[in-house]
């Protein structure tokens, strides 16, 4: 069986999370800003699994489940923002919502 080093899975998990900030910082639609949340989340998980698999332990695989968890959740509550958002102001920019609080 041929097992990836663990130095190439962490670089491949900072490159996921680099796009997945690169993601929030530039784009202004909100659902395209979720997205990049995601890939940052999943980063974050190859990173623990990555890491629990070179010392040997389950405890990166558990926390990637709570990863999941928290992703499902906030996937669920972030589109239920957006869909509010979107009927108020009619449209997704996230410029345009932040004009809302003044």
């Amino acid at each position: 069986m041929i097992t990836i080093p663990t130095a190439h899975a962490l670089v491949l998990a900072g490159v996921l999370f680099l796009l997945g900030l690169m993601g929030v910082i530039v784009r202004r639609n909100i659902i395209f800003i979720l997205l990049g949340l995601e890939i940052m989340l999943n980063a974050s998980g190859l990173a623990f699994i990555a890491a629990g698999f070179h010392w040997g332990r389950p405890d990166g695989q558990i926390m990637f489940l709570f990863i999941l968890a928290m992703a499902a959740a906030e996937v669920s509550v972030g589109l239920a923002l957006v869909l509010q958002l979107y009927h108020r102001i009619h449209t997704l920019d996230a410029d345009q919502a932040d004009k809302m609080r003044g």
